[in-house]
Order: C-alpha cells, then sequence, then structure tokens
C-alpha cells in the first residue's frame, strides 16, 4: 500500500445509500478540519462495501481516491475508536466502519480528528497521523 495520506476519511453507508449523502457528509467532516482544503485526503471504506455502487459514485462526486480495507484491518484499529454500534458490530464485524476505517487508512499511531458523524445513512470520521502532520487538529 502507498503513503497514507494527510487525512483519512473513513465512510460507511447503509446499503443504498445516496451518494449524495455521502459525498455531503465528507464536505462536512472535512470543514471541520483547519487546512482541510489544502491536504491530500484519501476515503477508506470496508471491502464488503466494494459492491455499493454509491459509494463510487460518492468518491467520483468529492474527486476523491478511494481505497477498500480488509475486515482485519479495520478490527485492528478497533481500540482506537470511539463510537460502537452494535448494528455495524454484528453486520459487518466491526462496531464502527467509519472510524475504523479512517484510523487503519491513517496508519498505525493515526488518531481520529472528527468522529463518527451520521446523517442520511452515512456516516464519516477523519483521521491523521500527527506526528507526520503540521497541526491538523
Amino acid at each position: 500500500m502507498s503513503a497514507a495520506p494527510d487525512l483519512a476519511i473513513g465512510i460507511g453507508c447503509r446499503l443504498n445509500c445516496p451518494a449524495q449523502a455521502i459525498a455531503a457528509l465528507v464536505a462536512a467532516a472535512l470543514a471541520r478540519v483547519p487546512g482541510g482544503e489544502m491536504a491530500q485526503k484519501i476515503l477508506f471504506t470496508l471491502e464488503h462495501k466494494r459492491g455499493q455502487a454509491c459509494i463510487a459514485e460518492a468518491a467520483r462526486l468529492l474527486e476523491m481516491e478511494l481505497r477498500y480495507l480488509s475486515v482485519g484491518s479495520l478490527q485492528a484499529a478497533m481500540p482506537r475508536v470511539q463510537t460502537f454500534s452494535s448494528r455495524a458490530q454484528a453486520l459487518l464485524g466491526v462496531a464502527s466502519v467509519a472510524e475504523a476505517a479512517a484510523l487503519a487508512g491513517a496508519g498505525l499511531r493515526a488518531q481520529l480528528i472528527v468522529a463518527r458523524l451520521a446523517a442520511n445513512g452515512a456516516t464519516c470520521a477523519i483521521a491523521a497521523d500527527m506526528s507526520h502532520q503540521g497541526g491538523h487538529a
């Protein structure tokens, strides 16, 4: 896998969530990060969601790269998540897809800088490896 981005944006969604809802939530999360518009940003989600066209369409709308992560990668990040969803745990094996995907995408020393946001069937969180940042918090 290539180097971690400045900002790793984890996304999750319910089946058939509108791509516009995902894109709007990502934009709202980025608005909470000073200097976020200038950072290198990559979207991350669970490999199980690869077949959901809404996620790929949201990435196109946002003009961001989308990477899929294994459930094992997300499970490894679980000790660092702040939000726990029993529904996500039961369905997908991880208790916070958005937060775990953001943390896994940003690297082993990453921290959440925007905890899970949820709206209109979508979830989003942002993480960064603060040891390499100029202060995106």
